[in-house]
């Protein structure tokens, strides 16, 4: 919404009496003197009029350790959602930055900030994401020559970008991607026809999923957290 028209519906005033508010310098747009009632209020802006407050509202961030048999979505009329998991007042403007399916556990992360979660999914930002990989048969060392060399996708006729595998034990691997296409992860492992058993995220980007939090549980992200993701 322009300024002069969010300041006049909030203050019940013309265009014309918030421009000349502007004009005078009694407008702050962000802690800065406006000077356009053409300049726009987003979301999250602060705006104050001759000292008094009209809106001052925060950014959500929120890390969540995302239990098995839950949905990745805002609403689901048979299962339990990941906002069920959220007790905020305004958890339905939560957005998801990536899924996680049905039976994959671990971190997502949510945020009031569009623009923040949009970050995280663009493709082309290559943002890490790190899976912790149980499987039904041994991962052998060809798992991670091929993984490095990239994946090719049937479905979508495509080579996965390069991705890094550390086996931990025989059936046990972390695994490092890039990208995020329809369970990935599975249909990599289900090249060498190997099942996966559990698929646990870890990381995405430099957010870690703190240890401390339960399978349901959640957090708000520290500011070096939220910054970890870039601009």
């Amino acid at each position: 919404m322009r300024l002069d028209r969010f300041i006049g519906s909030r203050l019940a005033c013309s265009a014309r009496s918030a421009q000349h508010m502007i004009a005078a310098r009694e407008v702050l747009l962000n802690g800065v003197p406006a000077t356009d009632g053409s300049q726009a209020v987003s979301t999250f802006c602060r705006v104050e009029v001759a000292g008094r407050l009209l809106r001052a509202r925060e950014p959500v961030y929120l890390m969540l350790h995302k239990p098995r048999g839950c949905v990745s979505a805002t609403t689901d009329r048979k299962h339990c959602t990941v906002l069920d998991l959220i007790d905020l007042p305004a958890r339905e403007e939560l957005h998801l930055a990536g899924r996680l399916d049905f039976n994959t556990t671990g971190l997502l992360l949510l945020s009031s900030d569009g623009n923040w979660t949009r970050r995280i999914t663009l493709p082309e930002r290559k943002i890490p994401k790190t899976y912790l990989v149980h499987t039904r048969d041994p991962i052998t060392p060809e798992y991670a020559e091929r993984f490095a060399a990239g994946i090719y996708l049937r479905y979508e006729n495509l080579v996965t970008q390069p991705a890094r595998l550390v086996t931990l034990s025989a059936t046990r691997a972390e695994l490092t991607i890039h990208e995020g296409r329809y369970h990935q992860v599975r249909r990599m492992f289900g090249v060498f026809r190997n099942e996966v058993l559990a698929l646990h995220r870890l990381a995405v980007g430099g957010i870690v999923l703190d240890a401390a939090l339960a399978p349901g549980e959640w957090r708000h992200l520290a500011p070096a957290e939220v910054a970890a993701i870039g601009g």
